[in-house]
């Protein structure tokens, strides 16, 4: 058994113990500074919980002191002192930070680490990653590589056509910060919100539009060889114009405590959601000019009794697969590891990654559409 430390305790963070503990294959343990959610978690004989606050530089070296390795579930603020700590221990570091500044400490960090690191393992960055590198595998000369994801309410009631599912803070940050894009094979930055497009699958209607982090690291992977490549995020229609109101016309993309209060009070969590993956290839192959696409939705589901929200389930399990492939010795263990080094079937098949398989998907006409 390995021991690990997952650091967060919240939905995702939580979700991440349960799936790891479950196996028989990790002792976890899970830290964070509040005591009243590591309360709620049902602890046993390969969970425990461990109250510390993160900022404690010592306290954080003697948890990871001796473990195999660290996932981290923090909000993005405090990725660099986990990445340092890890770094220190000797310990493999795991995160699902969507920060492209956070992101590149990380890979200053595992330039001197002895072990791996491997941040944005989550959705998008993550798996959104691995499947645009493997469709874009398949191509002698590439076009544009378009990316799309949403973690959507399933029966929306507001005006937002929102509720949230995940991490305020990333929800925000995403939607303030610059986002990086190819366009005619410059690599270039573009502001969040803009670019809204509109698009159909299985008969519902949906928008999307910039949003950082997105990509990973697919815009350095993939510069001087693609045309054009963005990621935006999928909501419902309306739901753009109404966060451009707040962020910029009421300028509170400059007070983000504030603006996080009110959708906090406003806008109540769900379990009931659907994530969206939608991820479009084109290029030329053997001469001729194809595109390639991978569709999927994924839904809220019991896992072990409980209800687990379908963002929960595929953040949870890409970091939870790619921890197995990294301990089964199917990841290079030491150094920056970038999402779309990691094989796209080698995930799928993985215990974990199988629950992107909630849905069969099937090839058809060189495209990978879900049924």
């Amino acid at each position: 058994m390995e021991d690990v430390v997952v650091i967060g305790s919240g939905k995702i963070g939580s979700t991440m113990a349960r799936l790891l503990a479950d196996t028989g294959d990790y002792n976890v343990t899970v830290v964070d500074r509040s005591a009243e959610q590591l309360a709620e978690i049902q602890t046993g004989s390969a969970l425990s919980t461990a109250n510390l606050d993160i900022a404690d530089e010592a306290a954080l070296a003697a948890q990871l002191s001796g473990k195999f390795a660290v996932l981290n579930a923090a909000p993005f603020l405090l990725t660099v002192a986990i990445a340092t700590a890890a770094a220190k221990a000797g310990v493999h570091y795991l995160d699902l930070t969507e920060d492209l500044e956070s992101t590149r400490q990380v890979k200053r960090i595992a330039k001197t680490a002895k072990t791996a690191f491997i941040p944005q393992c989550g959705l998008a960055p993550g798996f959104i990653s691995i499947v645009a590198s493997d469709l874009a595998g398949k191509f002698d000369n590439l076009d544009s590589v378009r990316l799309r994801v949403g973690a959507l309410p399933r029966f929306p009631s507001n005006a937002l056509n929102y509720n949230f599912t995940w991490n305020t803070d990333g929800v925000i940050n995403e939607y303030i910060q610059p986002c990086e894009a190819v366009v005619n094979g410059e690599l270039v930055e573009v502001p969040a919100l803009e670019e809204r497009e509109e698009f159909s699958l299985d008969g519902a209607t949906y928008e999307a539009f910039n949003t950082s982090g997105g990509l990973g690291t697919l815009c350095e992977t993939l510069k001087g060889k693609v045309n054009t490549l963005n990621y935006r995020t999928i909501r419902y229609p309306g739901h753009a114009a109404i966060m451009k109101a707040l962020l910029h016309d009421l300028k509170l993309r400059d007070r983000r405590d504030v603006l996080k209060d009110i959708l906090e009070h406003a806008l109540p969590t769900t379990l009931q959601d659907v994530v969206i993956v939608f991820v479009t290839v084109a290029g030329r192959r053997n001469g001729r000019l194809i595109q390639e696409t991978y569709a999927n939705k994924i839904y809220n589901t019991q896992i072990d009794g409980r209800i687990t929200s379908a963002i929960q389930i595929t953040t949870a399990s890409s970091i939870c697969s790619v921890l197995d492939l990294l301990a089964g010795g199917s990841i290079p263990a030491q150094g920056f590891i970038r999402q779309e080094d990691i094989p796209l079937d080698a995930f799928l098949q993985n215990r974990f990654g199988a629950y992107y398989r909630q849905r069969d998907t099937v090839k058809s006409h060189g495209a990978t559409v879900a049924t």
